[in-house]
């Protein structure tokens, strides 16, 4: 039995035996491989001596293959070959996108990523698959390539790359606010129902405002109504249930249709940090590279 030592000596013998045919001669394969005639003489010698045949005759101006070389010859050059195939494979992936590129996001990205990742359309090897769930999923189960990530971010295991922000708009139903008052100030939000995504970590929320003047103030949010979609927050806000802190752009189209209503539209909410997540620390392959790009290029775009 050949232990895994012999077998890489002697794959690297076929491929030099396999490279001497192809240049010619020992000499021209020595300069092809960066390497001496004598040190390549040594070990086409020691392959020869494994298989206990020669397999080139060898004079000072040319070298013909023995009939052993001959039937060695092809599955040395196709190993060789099939060794190149997939560096060349290996290449395209590092440099042109390819694949399926698996990303997940928040439900409420959807039309953000049709925009974002347009310039990916340039490449017809890439397959996109989008993951939309507003609950994090497990990027290592799920072979995700690329996650992004709302809010406060603190998994280690992680690789996370903050790529921009996204403001949001404290809203609910005119109906509500008819029913309990239309608050002037953050101080007055204590007495309201609140609606929100499932705490993450700390049992309570909490949200930053800035006043016209500049002015800071922090309420906490104990959310009487939770979800695990923001197009359920959002449904249900508009049903009359509460106050809600949506994404701007997600809330836009019910705001212009009076189905709901601004909330103290002179304070500003704190915007949120939107990150790129990767599971792994290591070079990424072009898929990941070029996504992140336009993600990245995409929110240095937006306005403010």
């Amino acid at each position: 039995m050949i232990d895994a030592t012999s077998w890489t000596d002697k794959l690297k013998r076929m491929a030099l035996f396999a490279e001497i045919v192809d240049s010619g001669s020992i000499s021209a394969a020595a300069r092809r491989v960066g390497s001496t005639p004598s040190a390549l003489s040594q070990q086409l010698r020691l392959l020869e001596q494994s298989l206990g045949l020669v397999l080139l005759h060898r004079s000072t101006r040319r070298i013909t293959l023995t009939e052993a070389g001959a039937r060695y010859y092809p599955a040395c050059a196709a190993m060789v070959a099939q060794a190149r195939s997939a560096d060349s494979a290996l290449e395209r992936l590092r440099d042109e996108p390819e694949g399926e590129l698996r990303l997940a996001a928040p439900i409420g990205f959807g039309e953000l990523l049709a925009t974002a990742l347009e310039p990916l359309r340039r490449h017809p090897r890439l397959r996109l698959h989008l993951l939309l769930d507003d609950t994090p999923i497990d990027l290592i189960a799920e072979r995700v390539d690329l996650a992004l990530r709302v809010g406060r971010f603190t998994d280690s295991a992680l690789v996370a790359r903050r790529i921009g922000q996204l403001h949001r708009q404290l809203c609910a139903a005119p109906r509500y606010l008819t029913e309990r008052g239309w608050p002037r100030h953050p101080d007055e939000l204590a007495g309201h129902d609140w609606l929100g995504l499932p705490p993450r970590g700390a049992a309570v929320d909490s949200l930053a405002f800035e006043g016209p003047q500049g002015e800071q103030a922090v309420v906490r949010v104990d959310a009487r109504l939770l979800a695990s979609q923001v197009t359920a927050l959002q449904a249900m806000a508009v049903a009359g249930w509460g106050l809600y802190a949506g994404m701007a752009d997600d809330v836009r189209q019910p705001l212009a249709e009076g189905r709901l209503a601004p909330v103290l539209p002179d304070w500003g909410l704190a915007p949120v940090a939107v990150y790129a997540v990767t599971p792994r620390r290591d070079e990424q392959p072009a898929k990941v590279r070029h996504a992140l790009q336009a993600l990245q290029d995409h929110f240095a775009a937006r306005p403010g």
